[in-house]
């Protein structure tokens, strides 16, 4: 990693090693192909692999195109690569974020949390729970985004007992197989869940 560099903060993988020069492939919708120099194995949204590749990452380079590419981190999915589906969402610095529009040397340094950050160790994150419980899922493709998209509405205080704004709150994330009932409640058990965990905490 270059003398100065600052390497993003992941949770569920470790930054891999220093990476080699790298060419910036277009990234994001409009993103800029460039030559830039490669930020060593923070592969995009900071999802270096905890094996320690070093993958470069051009100036020009969409974080969402930088994590669906990085070994050991694959639950991240380009979807329309417009912004538009969800299905590449991350939590970057505590706010909710199409990845696929953000460009990965923006956000070098950054607290970044994927799908495989989520869970602690063999415990499934409540979310996770509750969409199992629920079916909030069928072919499986937009559910890591629509799971980080949850945790981020409940950790924005956005996530409430009506399921219209709940619905409202989780709009940016399509599923194209319609489990839309099971997702909806899903999030408004795991956000009770939550809430009586937090409870529980300050008493």
């Amino acid at each position: 990693m270059a003398a100065g560099a600052v390497a993003p903060v992941v949770r569920g993988g470790a930054a891999g090693g220093a990476g080699a020069a790298g060419v910036g492939s277009a990234g994001g919708a409009n993103g800029a192909a460039g030559a830039g120099a490669g930020s060593g194995g923070t592969a995009g949204m900071g999802a270096g692999s905890g094996a320690g590749t070093g993958a470069g990452t051009g100036a020009g380079q969409g974080a969402g195109s930088s994590t669906t590419g990085t070994p050991g981190v694959n639950g991240t999915n380009k979807g329309c690569d417009r912004g538009q589906c969800g299905a590449c969402t991350v939590i970057v610095d505590g706010r909710r974020v199409n990845s696929c529009l953000a460009l990965a040397i923006s956000h070098d340094g950054a607290d970044v949390l994927t799908i495989e950050g989520v869970a602690q160790g063999n415990r499934l994150h409540p979310v996770q729970e509750a969409f199992i419980a629920h079916d909030g899922l069928q072919c499986g493709f937009c559910t890591p985004g629509q799971i980080v998209s949850a945790i981020g509405l409940i950790q924005e205080g956005e996530a409430d007992d009506d399921p219209e704004r709940l619905r409202e709150g989780m709009s940016g994330n399509l599923c194209r197989c319609g489990a839309y009932q099971g997702i909806t409640e899903a999030v408004l058990e795991a956000q009770k869940a939550l809430g009586a965990v937090s409870r529980r905490k300050v008493a």
